[in-house]
């Protein structure tokens, strides 16, 4: 097949046949095609998109461009959990445990953060001795015998979307229906679970700014799912500002934490109780949703949630003493209050501002390859709708570098809005797909 002819194809806004995906995805992936060929199509597919047929054909292509995991040697119905990213979103280290602590096994492969959104693996090695790399021996065991295993991604896992999105970042490509839903998938049909739950943002901190578009996202992501077999559900959530009161690695384990002793931010229990809930549904541990909710919030309050978390850690190799010791993960030597400007109402935290802040007191990456600062970030004293007095802090910044930490207050300064009106409620849970 010629390359520049397929090019043509999809500029001129016509459909690629599965053949000419796999030509193209599989060229590139082993190197027959040159980033300049690949980026016009990946170009040529932001400003025309791919019909349902195209992104299910690149989803599976995709997927089967390396490891597919096998969790057969897994007792149970496995159940993966997918956040579209966000900022201060924590929940894999709650709803994990939670869910596993009803009885869902969970074996789960996250990533590192990319950017303003945190990683789950970065977070979970600000916990002394925890191991984020298992031999497959070792994962499958500690699922069978501890309910719950949380490791890095293996280098095998859809290389074709590790080496496609790596362009995409650097093409401005990475906003288009198609390649998110398709980078998204490939990876988690080739994880290996049996049931898929995904957490689709929208705002200001995430790649969907409207919920119309997260909606849609969220919709073709469950058919995929369900058409390669796999029990797929959707819940779109709200990201106009951070998710709890904590962003950055140490300070986010902190904060999850406290959600799994009953006494987390109310937000980010809600949400977690919301999607571990739907996880204890979906692995056949509750009749409804609703039930599985209840028995999410039964865990956290009898305590045997923050038991599973605490065998998941010392499982793998971490110190549970963190739990209650956070002075034993890594704390930052600097500490600078943003205080208000006036009395008032917080109005508006810009989320996305938010991430980028935090990204710059060393909690965040620029490229993949950056060491980050696990003790850096923000944490927020007040939310959206607190009634805020002039002087009163409103949020601290941690870090290491004083400079990056006064740079970051300014950003923060603009991200906020304090008005002389108390702001009407926003619902935090927007729509659940099934």
């Amino acid at each position: 097949m010629n390359i520049v002819d397929l090019i043509t194809k999809k500029r001129n806004g016509n459909v690629l046949t599965e053949e000419e995906i796999r030509h193209l995805v599989m060229g590139y992936t082993e190197g027959d095609i040159p980033d300049y060929q690949m980026s016009s199509f990946l170009m040529a597919v932001y400003f025309n998109g791919m019909d349902k047929e195209e992104t299910v054909a690149l989803t599976k292509i995709m997927r089967d461009s390396g490891d597919v995991i096998d969790l057969s040697g897994i007792e149970g119905i496995k159940v993966d959990k997918h956040s579209t990213g966000g900022v201060g979103d924590k929940t894999t280290l709650i709803v994990g445990p939670v869910a596993a602590a009803c009885g869902v096994p969970i074996a789960k492969m996250s990533g590192r953060g990319l950017g303003f959104t945190g990683g789950t693996i970065d977070k979970l090695e600000a916990i002394p001795g925890y191991k984020t790399s298992l031999t497959r021996e070792e994962f499958m065991n500690q699922v069978n015998d501890k309910g719950i295993a949380v490791i890095g991604q293996t280098g095998r896992i859809a290389p074709a979307d590790k080496k496609i999105y790596a362009l995409r970042d650097v093409t401005a490509t990475v906003e288009n229906l198609s390649l998110i839903t398709s980078s998204i998938m490939s990876k988690k049909l080739a994880a290996g679970s049996d049931a898929i739950l995904l957490d689709v943002k929208c705002g200001s901190g995430a790649f969907m700014k409207t919920q119309e578009d997260a909606e849609e996202l969220a919709q073709l992501m469950v058919e995929i799912g369900k058409s390669d077999g796999k029990d797929t559900m959707a819940v779109v959530t709200d990201m106009e500002q951070p998710l709890g009161c904590a962003i950055g690695n140490t300070l986010e384990v902190e904060e999850a934490i406290d959600v799994l002793k009953n006494k987390g931010p109310e937000d980010i229990t809600e949400l977690s109780v919301t999607l571990a809930g739907i996880m204890i549904y979906m692995g056949n541990k509750a009749e409804s949703v609703e039930e599985g909710m209840q028995k999410a919030r039964t865990a956290l309050e009898d305590g045997s949630a923050l038991s599973s978390f605490r065998d998941m850690v010392s499982g793998q190799g971490g110190d549970p003493a963190i739990i209650e010791d956070h002075t034993l993960m890594p704390q930052s030597e600097f500490c600078i209050e943003l205080t208000a400007w006036e009395n008032g109402y917080i109005a508006a935290l810009d989320a996305m501002k938010f991430g980028l802040a935090s990204q710059h007191t060393g909690a965040g990456r620029e490229r993949k390859e950056d060491d980050i600062d696990l003790s850096a970030g923000i944490l927020l004293l007040k939310k959206r709708g607190d009634a805020v007095a002039e002087g009163e802090v409103i949020c601290k910044l941690y870090g290491n570098n004083e400079e990056k930490l006064k740079k970051a207050l300014e950003e923060i300064r603009i991200a906020i809005i304090i008005s002389s009106e108390k702001p009407e409620n926003t619902k935090l849970i927007k729509k659940i797909i099934k």
